[in-house]
């Protein structure tokens, strides 16, 4: 039977290959591999195009690199894996240890509201607002993050969360509802806010708002990764808790 380590990273795969899947008219796709599962955004950015290992004795690298090679209309794109922490992996470059956490819904703690925050559902014609807010909040280009941000905005099953503080946009986050190998979960990925709005209660509104959503629809299982000690600290407090996290290698 299946652990709830295991169930996380079957769910992040889940949620990885509802990306390409929606890119595959920009070049990206999802596939499945012996040993691997597989992602492609088709965007020239290593982050965006991933493997997420099943069982490092059986992957397949020159197939992998095969099928990254061919993504992107045939001029390839950069990508790299994860792998289940801790596990034995002897192709690529270590890069660093991906935080996972879980929240199961009779766990769920619902906060109390702020006042002045607002939470809605970003519609494609907010996209300038997303990107800006998150390319500003984790230091990318803006066109860069536009790229990533923009199909996501009016698809089923992929709901953008757009945070307002006195009527200013300030924060936004993205729920990924999947219903595959996991079996019905939701990953919320991309909690950003600009930083003079932090602290303020904004991550805590949007993840909430996300989770609400999502458990309305039947969701059994929550999934994010936190990229500090005070996010993970701000998940904790709504239920969340700590699972085994992904080992990340590029350079294969």
């Amino acid at each position: 039977m299946e652990s709830l380590d295991e169930r996380v990273h079957t769910a992040q795969g889940d949620a990885w290959q509802a990306e390409g899947r929606l890119r595959e008219s920009f070049g990206g796709g999802a596939c499945e591999l012996p040993g691997v599962r597989l992602m492609a955004s088709g965007l020239p950015h290593p982050q965006w195009n991933n493997g997420d290992v099943t069982d490092p004795e059986r992957f397949p690298v020159d197939d992998v690199r095969a099928w990254y090679s061919a993504r992107a209309g045939g001029s390839g794109v950069p990508w790299g894996v994860r792998v289940p922490a801790g596990r034995p992996f002897s192709h690529g470059r270590f890069l660093f240890r991906k935080r996972c956490m879980v929240l199961l819904p009779d766990r769920y703690k619902i906060p109390g509201k702020r006042a002045g925050v607002e939470v809605g559902l970003a519609a494609p014609a907010d996209v300038d607002k997303v990107a800006a807010i998150d390319a500003a909040a984790f230091g990318d280009p803006v066109e860069q993050t536009r790229a990533w941000v923009e199909p996501h905005l009016g698809m089923p099953r992929f709901a953008v969360a757009l945070a307002r503080l006195h009527r200013e946009p300030v924060g936004v986050a993205t729920a990924i509802v999947t219903d595959a190998q996991a079996g019905l979960c939701v990953g919320i990925f991309g909690v950003a806010v600009l930083q003079h709005a932090r602290r303020q209660g904004m991550g805590t509104a949007l993840v909430s708002w996300l989770l609400a959503l999502a458990f309305d629809q039947g969701v059994a299982l929550a999934h994010l990764n936190p990229n500090d000690e005070t996010a993970a600290r701000l998940y904790a407090r709504l239920g969340f808790r700590e699972t085994l996290g992904l080992d990340v290698y590029s350079d294969l």
